[in-house]
């Protein structure tokens, strides 16, 4: 439990800073009084049963890999652009377009040889699903990305080289996965809003500075320079287990930070300081047996 008086040292000078960074305060007191009652139940989570969709055939060091693209309608869909507009988003910051998936456990299967392989789950929106069946060059992300994904969360090297399974949707059996009811945190405002006028980015949204410091055993907190804003509104902040996206109004921030740490996302809190132009972000830490 972090103390409060530990907070921060900047945020206790009230007499300069005044209101807004006693608000702060209360705010990372809050997150870690969470955090505490948090960690006597785990967090909520939803069933699905992902609907089959395609499968892709690629091989590992270990032997050949299957990955079963499904997809549910209680997975979020991404955002809604033309193939063109993602394509220029692709090209400016290949972080700022998210395919939200779900990615499922290894599962031992045979092949059609009857030979041992791996395969995976890995679900997407049933909506974006059905638009996707219809574009190579969608089919094409998603399938990269899930690459990815899998590498990333099960430390594996997959052969980028693929192909599509005919006449099979998947390998094995689809399994039920557990998705996490996860909610952005509300960014509270700590003065006036984001003026209009702001002048937009010439090449595309700008990197903000990012800070992080652990504050506390069990809690994490982040400095976000703003320069540009006067306020939150337009901000957008995501915050996944390991994972900070941020973006800004009219494009002028993205940010897209791995953390190496298991972060609390639905005890995080975020609050814009109005004369620092900072957004201070909260992240009370899982632990390890959660």
């Amino acid at each position: 439990m972090a103390d409060s008086k530990l907070l921060v040292p900047e945020l206790s000078e009230a007499e300069k800073m005044g209101a807004e960074t006693m608000r702060f305060e209360e705010l990372l007191r809050q997150a870690s009084k969470e955090l505490q009652q948090a960690q006597t139940s785990r967090p909520e989570s939803t069933q699905i049963q992902p609907q089959p969709g395609f499968c892709i055939k690629t091989n590992s060091s270990e032997g050949k890999v299957f990955i079963n693209i499904c997809h549910s309608p209680s997975i979020p869909p991404p955002a809604d652009v033309t193939e063109d507009e993602l394509l220029q988003m692709l090209e400016e910051d290949q972080a700022g377009f998210r395919i939200p998936m779900s990615l499922g456990e290894p599962h031992a299967e045979l092949d059609a040889k009857g030979q041992g392989c791996t395969a995976y789950d890995v679900a997407v929106n049933s909506d974006f699903y059905r638009r996707m069946q219809n574009s190579d060059f969608l089919r094409e992300l998603v399938v990269t990305i899930a690459r990815e994904g899998l590498e990333d969360k099960y430390s594996l090297q997959l052969n980028p080289e693929w192909r599509m399974l005919k006449n099979r949707p998947f390998l094995g059996s689809i399994s039920q996965q557990n998705i996490r009811s996860q909610q952005r945190p509300q960014i509270q405002e700590l003065g006036n809003l984001y003026t209009p006028d702001s002048p937009r980015p010439e090449e595309g949204p700008e990197k903000p500075h990012l800070n992080l410091w652990l504050e506390a055993p069990d809690l994490l907190l982040a400095e976000i320079d703003l320069p540009k804003l006067d306020g939150a509104l337009g901000l957008s902040l995501e915050i996944g287990e390991n994972r900070v996206v941020l973006g800004g109004p009219q494009q002028l921030y993205h940010l897209d930070a791995y953390i190496p740490l298991r972060i609390n996302s639905e005890e995080s809190k975020a609050a814009f300081h109005r004369k620092r132009k900072q957004l201070m972000v909260a992240m009370p830490l899982l632990s390890v047996s959660s």
